[in-house]
């Protein structure tokens, strides 16, 4: 994970999970947790008491399930109080696929955290599909919600480059609207972090524009 993808993550647990007024039994479900060097692990970044499962289609280092089909999640409905995903969308044929099983097993209050390059080299793993750009949010939100979910983009921005090559596009969805009241933080808000082109709901006028 370089720089800035760990950056966001830690920051994304520090405002969404680390600081929300949990009940007991709060899971974390890591998408691509595989980590072939033993540096930043986001479960390290959470506060105790908190359940994260590292799921993964190969085993190794902080995969608790190894995935029989990526495309399924082998969770109950409306089990998962978070996922977030780092780095691994770009590398899903089929990400909107994904999201929705997201949607399927977050609670009616679960968030989604992905981050994924809005810029960058080839880099496949097994195979590098896609970069993500200010309106990408906006899709997956319609995708989703036009297979029947009620959800919300809380916050959306890309991530300007530090010491390495990527901008990261960040987004925050929030799986029922009805939950709003539950997350009232936001990253963007931190003003830890130089972004352009972001969005926080219910305003859709961007912030720090950066586009023709």
């Amino acid at each position: 994970m370089h720089d800035t993808a760990e950056r966001n993550v830690k920051l994304f647990l520090d405002i969404y999970v680390n600081n929300s007024e949990r009940k007991e039994n709060y899971t974390v479900v890591e998408i691509g947790s595989l980590s072939e060097h033993l540096g930043f692990i986001p479960r390290n970044h959470v506060s105790s008491g908190v359940n994260f499962i590292g799921v993964d289609f190969i085993s190794g280092n902080n995969v608790d399930v190894v995935l029989t089909d990526e495309y399924r999640l082998p969770f109950e409905n409306e089990s998962v109080n978070c996922v977030i995903s780092s780095s691994c969308f770009e590398h899903a044929e089929f990400f909107w696929v994904t999201y929705l099983e997201i949607m399927r097993i977050l609670k009616p209050d679960g968030i989604f955290y992905m981050c994924a390059p809005s810029n960058g080299v080839f880099h496949r793993y097994p195979v590098d599909c896609w970069r993500f750009y200010p309106d990408s949010a906006n899709a997956l939100l319609k995708w989703g919600n036009r297979n029947g979910y009620n959800s919300v983009l809380l916050e959306q921005f890309t991530s300007l480059r530090v010491s390495d090559i990527w901008e990261d596009y960040v987004c925050v969805f929030l799986k029922h609207k009805g939950s709003l009241h539950k997350h009232n933080n936001r990253m963007i808000h931190t003003n830890l972090f130089e972004y352009k082109n972001g969005t926080v709901y219910p305003n859709d006028v961007f912030l720090n524009y950066d586009g023709i």
